[in-house]
C-alpha cells in the first residue's frame, strides 16, 4: 500500500470530500486546504508528493499560488495536476510552469481522480527534472517486460517464429503488428490457447459465425480484447456459476482465433515480439482451446467465405512438404484431415483424387489443403497436362514397347504396364485412369482377362483400346471386336501414341497387323495402361 502525501488546494468542499473519500481507498494520505494562503502554508510544511490544485481560488488563481510555493526550495521538486472547468483555456496559463504535469478537467469521476493521481506520482518527478533542466524524458515509463524474442518479417515467416515457440514448448504472449492492427497469440507449452486483438473489427469475425453461434456475436466485443479487462472477469464469473456454457464459448474462441490468425498469415505482418512473463488472460485458464498453428490455420480456411476459384480449369497438383525445423503438431486437426495428409508425398496429386482417397467433399478437402499451405506443410503446383494408361500386355517384348512410348518426354502420357490380371486389378482400384490398353489373348474369340468381365473397363466407363492378334482374325473375333478400338501386333511406340491419341469416332492406326481398326464407341476415346514396375 502505497504511503504517497496529497495536498488538496480547493475552495470546494464537495470536491475536498470527494477527493479525500477516494484517494483515501486507495492508500494516500490526504491534506486538505480550502483557499490558496493556507495551501502555501501545509506545501512548505508537509512537502507533498503531489499537488492537486484547483484553478479558480478566492482571491487569486491557482497559476499564482502555484509560483508562489515553487519559489521555495523545499517545494521546487513537487508535481502539480492542475484542476478546473475551464479546461483549455485555464491550462495554457501553465505552460511556462515546469512543475504541472497534468490537468484534471472537473467535472471529473473518482477512475479518473484515480488515474490522474496515480499518473502524475509515477512520472511527476522526472517530468518537473527534464522540464526544469531541459533534459529528454522516455516515452513509455514502467515497462519491466521487456520481450525475449523480437524483430520483424523480412528474413524469416511467422509460421517460422510459432514453430521456434512450439518446439521449444514455451509459454507467454506473441505479439504481432500488421499496418492496421495488433494480435496477440497466448501460448502454453508451445501450443496456441488464444488469440486476442483489441483493435480487430469484430463484425468481420461475427460475419463467418455459422448460424447456431450467431447469438454469441455480442460477446466478441469482450473476448477480442486483452482478456484482462473486468468485462472479460464478468465472463469468467458467469463460468464459474454455470450461465455460460464453457463449449459454446470454446467454439466461439476457436473461431476467433481462426479468423485472426488468417488474418495475419494472409496480411502483410511488419514484426513481432514474444513477452514470456505475460500470463494465460483468465478466460484462457478457464476455455483455452489448446491447438496447434495447422489447426487453427485449417479452421480459418474452412471457416473464411469461400471465393472464387481463381485456377479454374488449370490442373493443380499438390506436394507435401519437408522443410528442416517445420513442426507437425497435428493438435486439433479432425482424423478425416489427417488422413487427407497422409496421401500426399513428393508426387503432385490433384484434388480430385485427394478427395476421392480421403473421402472428402472437394470443397472441404480444398480448403484443409489451403490450411496446410498457410502453414507451409504443402505446397501446390500448375500440373502440366499428362494423361494416365494403364496397359495389360503378357508379350515381354511387346510390353517394353508400350513402356518405351510412356517414357517418351512431352507426348502427354504416364502410366504402367503390367504381365498379369492381378497386378491390374490393384491399379484399378488406385487409380482412375484415362485409359486403357488390353492384349486380347487367342485369335478365334475375345479373350480379355476373365476379372474384368462385366466390368466398367468393358461397358463404356473406361476409354478401351485392344491389342488383337497379327494373325488373320476369325469372324467370331471380328464380331467380338465390332465397337472397340483396336490396333494390331505388331506395333510401334508411333502406332500405340497414334491410337490413344485419337479423336473418339476416328478409326486408331492399325500398325503392321492385318485389318483397320474398328470405329470408337463410348468413352473409348481414351486409353489406359497399367504396367508392372
Amino acid at each position: 500500500m502505497t504511503t504517497s502525501t496529497i495536498l488538496v488546494i480547493d475552495d470546494s468542499a464537495t470536491i475536498r470530500k470527494m477527493v479525500d473519500s477516494h484517494l483515501s481507498e486507495e492508500g494516500y494520505r490526504v491534506v486538505l486546504a480550502q483557499n490558496g494562503e493556507i495551501g502555501v502554508e501545509m506545501a512548505r510544511e508537509i512537502k507533498p508528493d503531489l499537488i492537486l490544485l484547483d484553478h479558480q481560488l478566492p482571491g487569486t488563481t491557482g497559476l499564482e499560488v502555484c509560483r508562489k510555493i515553487i519559489q521555495y526550495p523545499e517545494c521546487r521538486h513537487i508535481p502539480f495536476v492542475v484542476s478546473s472547468t475551464l479546461r483549455k483555456q485555464a491550462y495554457i496559463e501553465y505552460m511556462d510552469v515546469p512543475n504541472v504535469v497534468d490537468s484534471l478537467p472537473k467535472p471529473f469521476t473518482p477512475n479518473l481522480l484515480k488515474m490522474a493521481v496515480a499518473n502524475a506520482l509515477e512520472t511527476g518527478a522526472m517530468i518537473v527534472a527534464s522540464q526544469t533542466n531541459g533534459t529528454a524524458v522516455p516515452e513509455v515509463v514502467g515497462e519491466t517486460d521487456q520481450p525475449a524474442l523480437s524483430g520483424d518479417f523480412r528474413w524469416l515467416g511467422l509460421r517460422e517464429v510459432i514453430d521456434f515457440l512450439n518446439n521449444g514448448r514455451k509459454a507467454g504472449m506473441l505479439e504481432v503488428e500488421t499496418d492496421r492492427n495488433r494480435i496477440c497469440f497466448f501460448l502454453n507449452d508451445g501450443r496456441i490457447q488464444g488469440v486476442v486483438s483489441p483493435s480487430f473489427d469484430s463484425v468481420q469475425i461475427a460475419d463467418q459465425l455459422p448460424k447456431s453461434m450467431s447469438e454469441l456475436a455480442p460477446l466478441l466485443q469482450f473476448t477480442l480484447s486483452s482478456g484482462t479487462s473486468t468485462r472479460v472477469d464478468g465472463l469468467v464469473e458467469l463460468l464459474d456459476k454455470k450461465v455460460l456454457d464453457p463449449r459454446m464459448l470454446r467454439t466461439l474462441l476457436r473461431h476467433q482465433a481462426a479468423a485472426l490468425t488468417r488474418y495475419c498469415f494472409t496480411s502483410q505482418p511488419k514484426c513481432f515480439s514474444f513477452h514470456p512473463e505475460r500470463t494465460l488472460p483468465s478466460l484462457f485458464n478457464k476455455v483455452s482451446i489448446d491447438t496447434s498453428l495447422a489447426g487453427i490455420l485449417v479452421d480459418g480456411t474452412l471457416n473464411s467465405p469461400s471465393k472464387q476459384d481463381a485456377t479454374a480449369g488449370i490442373q493443380i497438383g499438390w506436394i507435401k512438404n519437408g522443410l528442416r525445423g517445420q513442426n507437425l503438431d497435428r493438435a486439433g486437426l479432425s482424423a478425416t484431415h489427417i488422413q487427407l495428409l497422409s496421401h500426399l508425398d513428393s508426387t503432385p496429386r490433384n484434388i480430385a483424387e485427394l478427395a476421392a482417397k480421403s473421402g472428402l467433399p472437394r470443397d472441404e478437402a480444398q480448403a484443409v489443403l489451403e490450411g496446410f499451405r498457410l502453414a507451409e506443410w504443402v505446397r501446390s503446383e500448375t500440373l502440366t497436362q499428362t494423361r494416365t494408361l494403364i496397359a495389360f500386355e503378357p508379350d515381354a517384348q511387346q510390353g517394353a514397347v508400350i513402356r518405351t512410348m510412356i517414357d517418351q518426354a512431352g507426348n502427354g502420357w504416364t502410366g504402367h504396364v503390367v504381365r498379369d490380371e492381378f497386378s491390374m486389378q490393384l491399379l484399378l482400384k488406385r487409380k482412375t485412369p484415362d485409359a486403357l490398353l488390353i492384349a486380347v489373348q487367342g485369335d478365334q474369340e475375345l479373350n480379355v482377362p476373365e476379372s474384368l468381365r462385366n466390368t466398367a473397363v468393358l461397358n463404356g466407363q473406361h476409354a478401351l483400346v485392344l491389342i488383337a492378334p497379327a494373325a488373320e482374325i476369325s469372324p467370331p473375333l471380328a464380331a467380338a471386336l465390332q465397337g472397340f478400338r483396336v490396333i494390331h501386333r505388331p506395333c510401334n511406340s508411333a502406332d500405340l501414341l497414334a491410337a490413344i491419341n485419337s479423336p473418339q469416332g476416328k478409326p486408331a492406326s492399325h500398325g503392321n497387323g492385318a485389318g483397320p481398326a474398328a470405329p470408337v464407341t463410348g468413352n473409348a476415346a481414351v486409353l489406359c495402361t497399367s504396367g508392372a514396375e
